[in-house]
């Protein structure tokens, strides 16, 4: 019984984050905002969490659950490359070279930022 009361939250708990990128993907297009709709999701979810309006716990397990699976949803746009094989086959290697590049870059950054956030927390709460 508790597992099926902890799969129905899960379930739930996705259905609104479904239904928070559904109306703003509805509110950007009214709107003709050049922000997709997820992104401005996102952005609310986050001002309503740091606002408290809701609780981590109202939406946590569903979000656990979507990055635990989140790897299937690059499935579509992984099959979806198999249209451009001539343009890999003549640029591959720049693409390929651009991608690395870039990684790396974007794994620097993040390093860079959460190390300076660790010490920031580790000076307030030694």
């Amino acid at each position: 019984m508790n597992k099926l009361r902890i799969l129905l939250t899960g379930i739930v708990q996705v259905a609104i984050l479904f239904f928070v990128s559904i109306a703003m993907n509805k509110i950007s297009e009214l709107l003709h905002l050049r922000i997709p709709g997820s992104i401005l999701g996102i952005v609310l979810i986050f001002i309503l969490l740091q606002t408290k309006v809701i609780k981590l716990e109202w939406i946590e397990r569903g979000a656990n659950w979507l990055l635990a699976e989140l790897l299937l949803f690059f499935i579509p746009s992984a099959v979806g490359v198999m249209q451009y094989i001539p343009l890999l086959e003549s640029e591959g290697l720049q693409i390929l070279l651009v991608v690395v590049l870039s990684t790396v870059v974007v794994m620097l950054s993040s390093g860079m930022v959460a190390a300076r956030i660790a010490k920031r927390k580790e000076k307030k709460h030694p």
